[in-house]
């Protein structure tokens, strides 16, 4: 059995810290075998600055996997092309630096397959369909020696995850849903072995506005005029799934993290 924690968009400078301070107990308690995260908002609420990244690479994650934020930080761009442990979008326009998917082995040796993909409703800019993009990403991973796969679906509705979870039921080892900073309670399993959460939450001060703070986002509601978004500092949480897989590749079980920040 492999036992695998992803855990949801890392936000910020108190999402960094959370994820510091709890992942080392949680791989321990739960002996985990590999941990993954999203860190597209990991600096400073947007975007992943290199020097961040590779805070968070040495702390104990060994895949970070992004989203429309990915290339806020222009001085990542060398980073995603020379890591292959740091991941973008596979459904980016090309041509687009870095790559859309790794392999990675567990310490027992089971390979790993990661894809990250990002939807297309209500998201903007020049986006591939995920569905073919999915299709090519299974392809590569498979081709690359994966046993076990994971897809990050970074994208804004439930109904467009939930969709590319049928449509790779049977194909792919679990779909994450990621983006929205609100976790679901729709952990399952699909009837083809796919293990699949619609949003899988979000590392950070979780007394905001999906993360940035109440007091600067409030007055754009307000008022409908712009404001410079801020973020938010407390109510920290962890949040994340568990999810174990068969010799196959198949998903057995998917559990929800969630756990407050011990500050």
């Amino acid at each position: 059995m492999t036992r695998i924690l992803f855990l949801g968009d890392i936000f910020g400078r108190p999402g960094r810290r959370i994820v510091s301070d709890l992942l080392p107990g949680l791989v321990g308690r739960e002996e985990i075998d590999l941990t993954l995260a999203n860190a597209e908002n990991a600096s400073g609420g947007r975007g992943l600055a290199p020097e961040e990244a590779k805070e968070l690479l040495k702390g104990g994650l060994a895949v970070l996997t992004g989203g429309n934020h990915t290339f806020r930080h222009r001085d990542l761009e060398k980073m995603l092309e020379s890591d292959p442990r740091l991941i973008r979008p596979a459904n980016l326009p090309e041509p687009c630096p870095g790559r859309g998917w790794t392999v990675v082995e567990t310490p027992g040796g089971v390979k790993v397959g990661v894809g990250n993909l990002m939807g297309r409703i209500f998201q903007s800019g020049s986006l591939d369909c995920p569905f073919r993009a999915a299709d090519r990403l299974l392809e590569a991973l498979r081709a690359a020696g994966a046993v076990v796969t994971l897809i990050d679906f970074h994208a804004e509705t439930t109904s467009e995850k939930k969709a590319l979870a049928w449509y790779l039921d049977g194909r792919l080892g679990a779909l994450v849903g990621t983006h929205t900073h609100v976790p679901t309670a729709d952990a399952q399993i699909l009837p083809g072995g796919l293990a699949f959460m619609t949003d899988v939450g979000m590392c950070g001060p979780h007394q905001s506005i999906i993360g940035m703070s109440r007091e600067t986002v409030l007055p754009h509601f307000l008022t409908g005029r712009p404001s410079r978004f801020e973020p938010a500092t407390k109510g920290g949480r962890l949040n994340g799934v568990i999810i174990d897989f068969d010799q196959q590749g198949r998903a057995l079980t998917i559990r929800p993290v969630d756990l407050a920040d011990r500050h």
